[in-house]
């Protein structure tokens, strides 16, 4: 058993297909090691930490951040493109709230207390980027976790608290305090970080690296690789 964290956040598309890329990376080391097991913990981070918690337009956000609606419908095509290869389907027409998701994050962490919280993850993912929902609405956010099989009433008393707020704020630092600066980033067993939604054969590799428990990296010179500090 191995612990793969997922540092990304709910409006970043490349987290997604980082995800899927995640998903069959594992897949190729089970076909190898039949006896491997895997829990994945998701960390949080904050794209944009300005964001106002009522959340802001979404476009006009990504025309000022990219320069220009051109290069943002660039952007969106070299996503889409990717995301196909998953068959992962964005729209991104039906996007009109760039969420703040200290809520979302705080769900999340609840969630995977009480074991994998993969399909609420995904959940937010599709609420995001396929039904253009705000994923910083606590009612958007309750109706998610009922769909994925929580208590609907425990999901909003923990939502409307500020338990655990802080934590989520600290863990977010503590990731950006690991080098963490662009998400998706992967960390492996706290052994190696993998940073980007790279290749699955790279997210292999460093799993395998792991479980090996060898002292020299073998991932592709290309990658960015890193050490989690003490």
């Amino acid at each position: 058993m191995i612990t793969i964290e997922i540092v990304s956040d709910v409006v970043c598309p490349w987290c997604f297909i980082g995800l899927r890329r995640l998903d069959s990376a594992i897949a190729a080391i089970k076909q190898e090691f039949p006896d491997f097991e895997c829990q994945k913990r998701w960390r949080p981070f904050f794209l944009n930490p300005n964001t106002p918690p009522e959340g802001e337009p979404y476009l006009p956000f990504l025309i000022q951040k990219f320069g220009g609606r051109e290069k943002v419908e660039g952007l969106f095509q070299r996503i889409c493109k990717a995301g196909q290869v998953y068959s992962l389907e964005y729209h991104f027409e039906r996007i009109l709230v760039r969420a703040n998701t200290l809520q979302a994050h705080r769900l999340v962490h609840w969630a995977q207390q009480q074991g994998d919280a993969q399909v609420l993850v995904e959940s937010l993912f599709v609420a995001q980027f396929q039904e253009g929902k705000n994923v910083g609405d606590l009612a958007v956010l309750i109706e998610l976790a009922k769909s994925a099989g929580y208590d609907a009433v425990a999901a909003q008393n923990y939502l409307v608290s500020n338990q655990e707020t802080d934590l989520i704020l600290e863990m977010e630092k503590e990731s950006r305090a690991w080098g963490v600066s662009a998400v998706p980033t992967f960390v492996v067993d706290r052994h190696l970080m993998v940073p980007g939604a790279e290749n699955p054969l790279m997210l292999a590799d460093a799993i395998r690296e792991v479980l090996k428990k060898a002292t020299a990296l073998l991932l592709p010179a290309a990658a960015v690789q890193a050490e989690i500090p003490e």
